[in-house]
């Protein structure tokens, strides 16, 4: 689901610009996207209403990215029993004109996979973000 329509309180509405300013901390040529996904009835019965999606846009294809687009979707789970809510993993995409370049699972195994892949460099950053969204919203 949007970012933005998952603002729905103020703690919620900080951690999803904290996560937005720790990703552009790191790398401050993206541009985030709170609204990824169209508001159209096609695009809303594939929406998750458990996630929150991000996206990020840089200027150009980033060679070190390997994709123009990232789009982060952040997995919760509900216990009823518990009554608790937390964050059981992130998903993340890189995109180019040429459609999905890779994917990285933390639910899995943590590896990327698809036709290319970033950089060990961006690879190491983007899992220790991933890390620190976790925390965010579990810590």
């Amino acid at each position: 689901m949007n970012a933005a329509e998952m603002a729905t309180n103020l703690e919620f509405a900080s951690k999803i610009a904290t996560i937005v300013n720790l990703f552009k901390f790191e790398f401050p040529d993206a541009r985030s996207d709170l609204k990824p996904w169209q508001n159209d009835p096609q695009t809303r019965e594939l929406i998750d209403p458990d996630s929150i999606d991000i996206g990020f846009h840089f200027p150009g294809l980033s060679k070190s990215w390997q994709s123009r687009s990232i789009l982060i979707q952040i997995r919760f789970y509900h216990d009823p029993i518990g009554n608790s809510h937390r964050a059981i993993g992130l998903e993340v995409s890189g995109f180019n004109h040429l459609g999905e370049q890779w994917r990285l699972s933390t639910v899995e195994n943590w590896s990327f996979i698809g036709v290319s892949e970033p950089t060990p460099e961006i690879g190491d950053k983007l899992k220790l973000f991933c890390r620190q969204v976790l925390e965010i919203f579990n810590g």
